[in-house]
């Protein structure tokens, strides 16, 4: 080494060292044996070490010898020999006086133009309240979580009671009219009832099809079928993931349908089945309810607006998908279709349904299966 490199490289280092006393952050600089030639004095306040005794000491063996941790010496070894860059290397700081703290370490060769006297410097971060403060958040939205999908579930349980109840008075009532309110009522509280057993049950942001319309099927079949050897609803869904808003949409139109479809396809006890289909192609979607009950009605049929029709119209609009409703010879088939060349003209997509069990619209091509 010339004398100009060598007035530089102890230049550099006195610059150094004074940079790293005065450091607000915790920082040493080691040697090729890892014994401190340099500490801020904010790393002497942080961990409790006496700045006139530390210099010359190895950091393996400070206070209590916390820091002699294989790892943290075989990295820092490893930087001094080949000059391995240490980036946020995390470790716990297992200390008699202060407990366990959770640092980030970060460690760099300095070579100042002396090879032979290599240096280290290694910086600290404590980062042991920002760990317990990310603890304490993720415990507290864990227990938010269970208490909604507790209140959640018990909102669902609260719902089939008030359904039970309502069903129960329509039928003590003599009234034709107001037994049929009654039992309308009933039917919107087991719908939205069982869209919020799903809402219990679901803790993601995103729901897998099958298991949700099962669930689905499974609830409503309890709530409202008797004898389930007369009526059956099979699923059959791809393996589809949608997010929690939409699968809440579709829960409703799967549920509106499934009702109307145990109330009007299988008069004085008829048998039969209905099913639930859903596949899906890249952006493109198909949902669709099909039962092989009576089918639609005469022409002549009085036709009345209802709730049900007014609910899967304002969901198909917001989806941006088609109705469509057909026969099924035999029963009705009732579909949801998504497809990015409809998107263009979504008003065009709604066929205006209207409450009466089933009708037939003017047009051929209008076949509607009706909600109640």
């Amino acid at each position: 080494m010339t004398r100009q490199t060598h007035s530089q490289a102890h230049l550099g280092f006195d610059l150094a060292t004074a940079v790293i006393v005065a450091s607000t952050n915790p920082v040493m600089i080691l040697d090729n044996e890892l014994k401190i030639v340099a500490v801020s004095t904010s790393f002497c306040h942080a961990f409790r070490v006496d700045p006139a005794g530390v210099s010359g000491q190895s950091v393996l063996t400070i206070g209590d010898g916390e820091w002699n941790e294989p790892r943290l010496r075989s990295l820092l070894t490893e930087t001094l020999t080949s000059g391995l860059k240490v980036d946020d290397y995390e470790m716990d700081l297992r200390s008699k006086q202060q407990g366990t703290r959770r640092l980030v370490l970060n460690a760099n060769r300095l070579d100042y133009f002396d090879k032979d006297n290599v240096r280290l410097l290694l910086s600290i971060n404590d980062v042991t309240e920002l760990h317990e403060a990310e603890r304490v958040k993720n415990n507290l939205m864990h227990d938010k979580e269970n208490l909604v999908r507790e209140m959640q579930h018990r909102i669902a349980n609260s719902l089939q009671i008030i359904a039970s109840l309502i069903m129960n008075n329509a039928r003590k009532v003599q009234s034709d009219e107001t037994r049929g309110h009654l039992q309308a009522a009933h039917d919107r509280v087991i719908s939205i009832a069982a869209v919020q057993q799903h809402l219990a049950a679901s803790g993601n942001d995103t729901v897998k099809l099958r298991q949700y319309f099962t669930q689905l099927a499974q609830s409503i079949s309890a709530s409202m079928i008797e004898n389930s050897d007369q009526i059956s609803i099979n699923v059959l869904v791809d393996d589809s993931i949608v997010d929690d808003d939409t699968s809440v949409r579709l829960g409703l139109v799967v549920t509106e349908l499934i009702i109307n479809a145990i109330k009007h396809a299988f008069p004085s006890g008829r048998h039969g089945r209905i099913r639930i289909n859903y596949q899906s192609h890249g952006p493109d979607w198909t949902l669709s309810v099909d039962d092989n009950g009576v089918g639609m009605p005469s022409a002549g049929d009085k036709i009345e607006a209802g709730l049900g029709s007014s609910i899967i119209e304002a969901i198909a609009k917001q989806l941006n998908a088609r109705i469509t409703v057909a026969d099924a010879h035999p029963g009705t088939k009732f579909s949801l279709n998504h497809s990015l060349m409809n998107l263009s003209d979504s008003d065009s997509n709604i066929i205006k349904l209207h409450d009466a069990g089933w009708f037939r619209m003017a047009k051929p091509e209008g076949l509607s299966h009706l909600l109640a």
